[in-house]
């Protein structure tokens, strides 16, 4: 057998600056294989991010950069005022109502291009989601449905509804108002003394006045001087077919300006003002400068006074006042002492009751009581007055009978200037 012998070479020193020149360019050529590695990976990282920013900033909070924010639409009523400030968060939509959707970092589907209406249903027919069902929601109920719809497309979405225009509601007014009576927003309502329609404002639309407790009182021509403002009550139908009864003291809302006791309404309220059991003095002076009472009442000063006839005052207007308001007694032929005041109650009964006159009296229920709206004030003529009426007419019948040629000549004479 061959053996095998060892080999051995010897390299010169010249090869060993070979062979570190060629690990220096091996080396480089590594470094920059790596770098283009990490720019090709920097680049499809920007891609992923810029396609992918819409939905995963729907998890982001919003950064106070320091700039002035965009002033949030205000819902107007169908007349250009803005709503009550507790309006949105009592609001529940139906069929009819405009409103507006945003979804956060979406525009496609936000603002101006999506302005929805509240289908006869009470849905609303949305992109890439179809029908929602709001009727009978909150707007932050309705929001949330929403979102939980556009979930299935976008990572936790932010969903806001905007109640742009509100839908006609029909409200029903009734006990101690001028003019009691169903309402529906948008329709002809009167504003004239003590409720009643005037020639100028028959046919006026009066839209979006129904939308609280007070503004649904106002349209009814405002409260009576016999109203019970601490017990009213607002009678809400439920879907299941009960009643909701909501308690309201507006004397409170006065007081302390309290608008919780002023509720917002919603479609089919009906608003009963009960009558008072006792009223006071105090109390009705600041219930007349009120918002929700007429501006005028309307009574009658009939008999010897300046000017007889209906006499529009304030309300809480007091006996005394009202005489002053006709032109005070005529004093030739007014029994001053005393008048008959004759009222029409709300049961049909009438009242009449005969009450001293002190035109320096204080306000009171036995001297100077407080008129209510349609009240009759009657001032009869003196006993000297009486007396010199019916000798004057005692006169004219002894004069016709004792001289009946003059009296026959007087007809012929009336009857001509009659045809004349």
């Amino acid at each position: 057998m061959r053996s095998k012998q060892a080999m051995f070479f010897v390299v010169p020193e010249s090869s060993s600056i070979s062979s570190i020149s060629i690990s220096s360019i091996s080396r480089d050529r590594v470094l920059a294989q790596r770098t283009s590695r990490q720019w090709v990976r920097a680049i499809a990282s920007g891609l992923v991010m810029l396609y992918a920013a819409p939905v995963l900033a729907q998890t982001a909070a919003p950064v106070n950069t320091g700039a002035v924010p965009a002033q949030e639409s205000v819902p107007l009523q169908p007349g250009g005022r803005p709503l009550p400030p507790n309006y949105e968060s009592d609001y529940v939509l139906g069929a009819g109502d405009a409103v507006q959707i945003d979804i956060f970092n979406v525009p496609n589907l936000s603002g101006e291009n999506a302005r929805y209406s509240v289908l006869v249903d009470g849905s609303l027919n949305l992109p890439w989601i179809g029908k929602v069902n709001v009727r009978g929601l909150s707007l932050q109920e309705s929001s949330d449905a929403i979102a939980a719809r556009y979930a299935e497309f976008i990572r936790e979405p932010i969903v806001t509804v905007t109640l742009l225009t509100p839908r006609p509601m029909r409200v029903a007014i009734v006990g101690e108002v001028n003019r009691p009576g169903a309402y529906t927003t948008g329709q002809s309502v009167g504003t004239g003394p003590a409720g009643q329609a005037t020639q100028e404002t028959r046919g006026e639309a009066r839209a979006g006045e129904l939308r609280t407790v007070i503004e649904a009182i106002q349209t009814a021509g405002g409260i009576t001087q016999l109203a019970d403002v601490r017990s009213v009550e607002v009678r809400r139908p439920r879907i299941n077919g009960t009643e909701e009864v909501i308690l309201v003291d507006l004397w409170a809302f006065l007081q302390s300006g309290n608008l919780q006791q002023n509720v917002t309404l919603r479609d089919g309220d009906t608003v009963i003002v009960p009558t008072a059991t006792a009223l006071d003095p105090g109390e009705s002076q600041r219930l007349a400068a009120a918002s929700f009472s007429p501006d005028t009442i309307s009574v009658n000063v009939v008999g010897e006074v300046v000017r007889p006839g209906a006499v529009s005052v304030a309300p809480n207007t007091s006996l005394n006042q009202a005489i002053l308001a006709a032109g005070g007694f005529d004093n030739v032929r007014a029994s001053t002492g005393k008048v008959t005041l004759i009222r029409l109650n709300s049961d049909g009964s009438v009242a009449r009751r005969e009450i001293p006159v002190d035109l320096s009296a204080n306000l009171s229920e036995e001297t100077n009581p407080i008129l209510r709206s349609n009240d009759i004030v009657v001032v009869s003529p003196s006993q000297r007055s009486r007396t010199t009426d019916v000798l004057g007419v005692i006169g004219g019948a002894a004069n016709a009978i004792l001289n009946p040629l003059s009296a026959l000549f007087n007809i012929f004479r009336s009857a001509d200037e009659i045809n004349r």
